[in-house]
Formats: C-alpha cells, sequence, structure tokens
C-alpha cells in the first residue's frame, strides 16, 4: 500500500478548502431545495382504476407513429424517465418521433390493501392499451424494471394487442446467483408485513441498503466538490427527490409479486397466473427488444438475459447498455443510447 505523506499544513489547507466549499455551497442548495423532477409537458387522457394515462407533448410529430406506452413500476415515480431537460429518457424519444405516453400509478389508498397484480395488469394497463388501440394503429409497450415485468405479462396475456414490445432493465429470472435483492426477499417472512399498504420509505430503505456505503455516505461526500456547479447541485436534488419520494405499496399486489416471482420464479419456471389466465412467455410472439444495463445491482443482466431462451418470437434482440439500473435512464450518452436503440427499433418495425 503506497504511503501517503500529508503535513499538518497541507492538511490545514485541504481542511480550510472543505470548509470554503461547504460555505459557499450553502446558498446554492438553498436555492435549489425546490427543483423537483419531470420537466417535460404532458396531458392527461384517460384514467382506470388506480392508473392516469398521460400523452407526451410531441418535439417532432411524425404522423405515422405508432402510440408507444412506456409501463413504469410501482416503487418510484416516473419522473426518473423526464428527469430535466438534458436527462430526460422522454425528451429524447420525443425528439426522434416517437409518440410517447406514460401510465403514472396513483398512491394506494386504504381501500386498495387488497389490489393484487390482476387489477394493475390486467385491468388498469388493460384499459390504457385498449383506450390506445381504439385509434386503430395499435399500441407499442415499452416496460421499464417491474414495469417492463408487468408489460411481460400483459402481452403475454394478449400478445394480440401489443405491436412491439420494449423491456429495459425488466427482472425475468429472480433466482440467478448475483441477485442481492432476490436473496433477500426469498427469506423475508411476507406474514409480518401484514394486510395493509407497505409504507414506500420501508421498501426505498431496503433499496438503500443493498448499497449503503454508495448511496447513502459517499454521494454526499462528492456533492461537496459539485457545490461550486449550480446546475449540478439542481441535478442532485432532483434525483434526491425521486429517490426519496417513494410511493406506499398496495399490500396485496406486493405479497402477490414478492411470492410469485422472486420466491417461486414462476416467470420463468411456470405456473405464472394473473387474474386465472396462464402467462406463458413463449405467447410472446411480437417483436421484442431486451435492454439491460451492464452494472446493475437490482437487476443483474443475467436477470434480464434470461428472456432471450424463453420468448416464441422470431423477431428478438437484446442490447447491453453500459451503466447501472438508473444511469442508463439519466447519463447523457447512456441515455442517447437507450432512446436511439428503441426509436431506431420501432421505426423499423412500423
Amino acid at each position: 500500500m503506497p504511503k501517503v505523506d500529508l503535513s499538518w499544513e497541507q492538511l490545514g489547507v485541504e481542511l480550510g478548502e472543505w470548509e470554503r466549499k461547504l460555505a459557499s455551497g450553502h446558498a446554492t442548495l438553498r436555492e435549489a431545495a425546490d427543483v423537483r423532477p419531470g420537466c417535460s409537458a404532458r396531458r392527461l387522457l384517460h384514467t382506470a382504476g388506480r392508473a392516469r394515462l398521460y400523452r407526451y407533448e410531441a418535439t417532432n410529430p411524425d404522423p405515422l407513429a405508432v402510440p408507444t406506452l412506456v409501463v413504469y413500476a410501482l416503487v418510484n415515480r416516473p419522473t426518473m424517465a423526464d428527469l430535466e431537460p438534458e436527462r430526460s429518457l422522454v425528451r429524447s424519444l420525443l425528439a426522434l418521433g416517437v409518440d410517447v405516453h406514460l401510465i403514472e400509478w396513483e398512491d394506494p389508498t386504504g381501500l386498495d390493501c387488497a389490489s393484487g397484480l390482476s387489477d394493475y395488469i390486467e385491468r388498469d394497463l388493460g384499459a390504457c392499451v385498449d383506450f390506445l388501440a381504439a385509434a386503430g394503429r395499435g399500441v407499442n409497450l415499452v416496460g421499464i424494471c417491474q414495469g417492463g415485468t408487468f408489460a411481460l405479462c400483459y402481452a403475454a396475456l394478449h400478445p394480440d394487442k401489443v405491436r412491439n414490445l420494449v423491456v429495459t432493465v425488466t427482472p425475468v429470472d429472480f433466482h440467478t446467483p448475483d441477485d442481492t435483492l432476490s436473496h433477500w426477499l426469498r427469506h423475508v417472512d411476507l406474514d409480518l408485513l401484514g394486510s395493509g399498504n407497505l409504507p414506500g420509505d420501508l421498501l426505498n430503505a431496503l433499496f438503500l441498503a443493498l448499497k449503503p456505503m454508495r448511496l447513502t455516505q459517499q454521494k454526499y461526500v462528492g456533492l461537496v466538490d459539485q457545490l461550486g456547479a449550480r446546475h449540478a447541485v439542481e441535478t442532485f436534488m432532483r434525483m434526491e427527490h425521486w429517490i426519496f419520494d417513494s410511493p406506499d405499496l398496495a399490500g396485496g399486489a406486493l405479497r402477490e409479486f414478492a411470492q410469485r416471482f422472486y420466491r417461486d420464479n414462476q416467470l420463468v419456471r411456470g405456473g405464472l397466473e394473473i387474474g386465472g389466465k396462464p402467462v406463458a412467455l413463449a405467447a410472446l410472439t411480437m417483436p421484442v427488444l431486451n435492454i439491460y444495463a451492464a452494472e446493475d445491482h437490482l437487476v443483474p443482466p443475467a436477470a434480464s438475459r434470461a428472456l432471450g431462451g424463453k420468448v416464441g418470437s422470431r423477431d428478438y434482440t437484446e442490447l447491453e447498455v453500459a451503466g447501472g439500473h438508473i444511469g442508463i435512464y439519466v447519463g447523457g450518452r447512456a441515455r442517447e443510447q437507450v432512446a436511439g436503440a428503441i426509436a431506431g427499433w420501432l421505426a423499423a418495425r412500423r
């Protein structure tokens, strides 16, 4: 290990510089405290159950574009895909002519604690697809994380309603050896969760605990070096708001997802039913694009790549993107690569 020589004088200089950065950055932090993620204009088209269907305002209209519906997870807000103008998957897709729609899940109330996966997938997601399909051009689905798993299930149940299917950082095989989250959840006593909704802060704490140094300490130390750059601080604060704005989860759907997917791995092993109807990945006969992140600590690449051996489609494409679970959406180059891949792939399959 190399020896580091640091005199008391040098240490004093370093500490003085640290104090100056903190002092000068105080005003910047205060001014950036109210920034929020989400930047693109959109309008509400339809509501169904807990789903609110939005359409984003086109920046480069394509009259031949098929409605593309982004399905997000239940565990965070979808504003991560539209963080700020320079870091927005939504804006990048719009600029490439994609007709972007998105489902934003409403927070569950006490009346929703018994809602199951069929309520979210068959009833709510299904109603949004039917609403868009009424125009007669079909619907493309783009799923993100757990939303990708929802999209897989819906498309397998209704292959005639989905024109093209894109899944990104989507877990398929929930029992890969490097899946830390899966190992944890398989040893959780689901009965201890009770019969009500799960507070979002509790699940968020679990995600942060997967990489405690990186996600709870190291990033704040790194923030000190950015305090002189207003835009960098605003980006940091938007990400913080997104991370800690965790919606509660409907207890029934959460327990069902944990049991069927994480514990029993039914999506790849078979036996999965949604609303009493069997879900078979072999029923995915539409074109499928599967995008995963090379450094994903929540959904390891192997968990996503498992899809390739299960689909019934002859038009199946995989794409590995450098970055982590969130970085491929908010990082500059990765975001452009993901948006470009999705837009180009969809354009080739009009």
